[in-house]
């Protein structure tokens, strides 16, 4: 874009010059990458149900388009509209969660999703967006009205006003009870966890940390004992007995790739059933090797280090909290997806972010990355303003 110049007086011009390029670069590439790997991937997964290689590409394609035109839309916004925005897509989030309770469309025995006839959107991912950016602003708020403790301040905890921790936990617990009896104690979890970042970040003493370990061990107790599929799977963990299918393909895999990949030798991946979703990383280590593979974890963890950074050097709180917890979600689903790929713990349906196969999951990171594009420029531009330097 060497066209633009820094003299130029438009909104493009102003866009470019004050946009994090190298997060926004980062992004594309992840994107790029990921209609690579999962023609690589899916061609495999489209052969076993009969479909011609290029069927997953195919059926990515509008996610792809679609993503990208969230992607920059919402990096032209201002705070104002990043706060409607993300406010709509959880609204929608928390409309479409009741419809997995009562008509869901259940796909490999969990009903988390809703149907639309051409395609099926998981309420739990489509709404991380609006949870994260409203929860930071939740946050930023209290700070305002309540000062900086805001966790032991009574009144923080009153009914008579919606900026209440009780509005707020309530919401909160419904939402994270319907996940996990979706099944998806993976999800639910992870809600927890970025929760729990986003909450330390705002100022909760260290001290109650084990509060919240006590929390998630209780939803990994409740879910050994009520779920069926979570029973079987920490089992097979522990024990090494009973099925273990995928996580044992999925490593066989990543040996087989080697350092320098297998190439078209590449045959270990097929007999995984969800090569191009869950264990796609799996795929890319057997096709192009364990440092390629690597090179993959590294432009993640740039990523992941490029939000903490953006994070800490920023002036507004809620920049910092909304940032915060995307670095949280970020990394924390990417720590799962790993995981489970390389039978480190029991599978958890996670997907890694950017990379594997999934409209909504594709969609939901491009709003959010999107929108902390917009907020980070906003407060790059207030930051020079304030220092005299525009």
């Amino acid at each position: 874009m060497s066209w633009i110049t820094r003299s130029d007086d438009s909104k493009l011009t102003s866009w470019y010059f004050e946009i994090d390029r190298r997060l926004l670069g980062c992004v594309l590439l992840m994107i790029a990458l990921s209609a690579i790997f999962v023609v690589s991937a899916g061609s495999v997964a489209a052969e076993r149900i009969g479909q011609p290689w290029y069927f997953y590409l195919v059926k990515a394609i509008p996610f792809y388009c679609l993503g990208l035109i969230f992607l920059f839309s919402a990096s032209f916004l201002n705070k104002k509209w990043v706060l409607y925005v993300s406010g709509l897509n959880l609204l929608f989030g928390l409309a479409l969660l009741p419809l997995t309770v009562i008509a869901p469309h259940i796909i490999n025995n969990s009903a988390r999703f809703v149907s639309f006839g051409f395609f099926n959107i998981m309420p739990a991912d489509i709404m991380k967006p609006g949870f994260i950016i409203m929860t930071a602003y939740f946050l930023a708020r209290m700070k305002e009205r309540y000062g900086a403790n805001i966790f032991f301040n009574k009144d923080a905890w009153r009914f008579d006003t919606w900026l209440s921790w009780i509005y707020y936990l309530g919401l909160f617990a419904i939402v994270v009870f319907t996940i996990f009896n979706h099944p998806d104690l993976g999800t639910a979890v992870l809600y927890l966890l970025v929760f729990s970042a986003m909450v330390f970040v705002a100022g909760l003493p260290l001290g109650l940390i084990p509060a919240f370990i006590g929390v998630g061990l209780l939803m990994l107790i409740v879910g050994y004992y009520t779920l069926g599929h979570v029973h079987r799977r920490i089992d097979a963990f522990f024990t090494g007995s009973g099925d273990t299918y995928q996580v044992d393909n999925s490593v066989d895999s990543i040996r087989h790739g080697g350092l320098l990949g297998s190439g078209d030798d590449a045959f270990v991946k097929q007999y995984l059933p969800d090569v191009h979703t869950d264990f796609i990383f799996a795929a890319i280590a057997e096709d192009l090797g364990a440092i390629l593979a690597c090179g993959l974890l590294v432009l993640l963890f740039f990523v992941f280090r490029r939000l903490i950074t953006n994070a800490t050097h920023s002036r507004d709180l809620f920049v910092l909290y909304a940032t915060g917890g995307t670095a949280a979600l970020f990394g924390t689903q990417i720590c799962f997806n790993m995981l489970t790929t390389l039978n480190l713990f029991a599978p958890k349906g996670m997907t890694l972010p950017f990379i594997s196969y999934g409209g909504s999951s594709l969609l939901a990171y491009c709003l959010l990355f999107g929108m902390i594009l917009a907020i980070l420029r906003e407060d790059k531009w207030k930051k020079k303003t304030k220092g005299g330097a525009l």
